[in-house]
């Protein structure tokens, strides 16, 4: 079977000082390289992928870098995986969207900020991109470095639904298992998790 291996990328500013990043070129942090390097020796440890796939946002292509120098392999960019526009909200704390009065946690996937994107957008957006990766690495490992809100919406995709679909931490890895047509349960490696509104990038 393929394996796609999801890993978010490494802290930014923005996620050290629990803000929505501003700038798509914002940089990780020195903690943020040292999580990218912890997960690339996690990868080397347990698989062989070919290629690591990036959002084009340099704080995901940065984490990609130091993992693909880890494994000795080469990275492509991929503009469908960048993450969930905030709007207006960019900038703000977290909890800024606690704030807003359309905003319903149980239903937080639906939540769209005010000329931003919602995680449904997300996911329609990154889903046909997944499939059509998992359809032309059937059988072989790859590494996609994303997002919180683009890996939430991925988790929907596979699994078939919203409701406790995994935010991971920075750089905390997700497995997904294909045959090019199907995929598997979603495997966690590692447990740590980003309340689903504090994805943060």
């Amino acid at each position: 079977m393929g394996k796609l291996i999801l890993v978010r990328h490494g802290e930014s500013e923005g996620n050290r000082i629990r803000h929505f990043t501003t700038s798509p070129e914002a940089p990780i942090t020195e903690l943020g390289r040292r999580q990218a390097r912890e997960a690339a020796e996690r990868i080397k440890a347990m698989f062989q992928p070919s290629l690591v796939i990036a959002s084009p946002y340099f704080r995901a292509r940065e984490t990609a870098r130091i993992i693909a120098d880890h494994l000795g392999i080469t990275v492509e960019i991929e503009h469908a995986f960048r993450e969930q526009s905030l709007g207006q909200l960019a900038g703000k704390p977290y909890d800024s969207v606690l704030r807003d009065p359309s905003y319903r946690p149980e239903r937080s996937w639906e939540w769209r900020p005010p000329e931003g994107e919602s995680q449904e957008d997300v996911r329609a957006r990154t889903a046909p991109v997944f499939d059509r990766i998992a359809r032309d690495y059937a059988e072989g490992e790859l590494v996609i470095v994303s997002h919180g809100g683009v890996m939430r919406a991925l988790w929907a995709h596979v699994t078939g639904q919203w409701e406790g679909a995994h935010v991971p931490s920075n750089c905390g890895i997700v497995l997904v298992e294909h045959d090019g047509s199907s995929y598997l349960m979603p495997q966690v490696l590692g447990s740590n998790t980003d309340p689903v509104w504090e994805t943060g990038g």
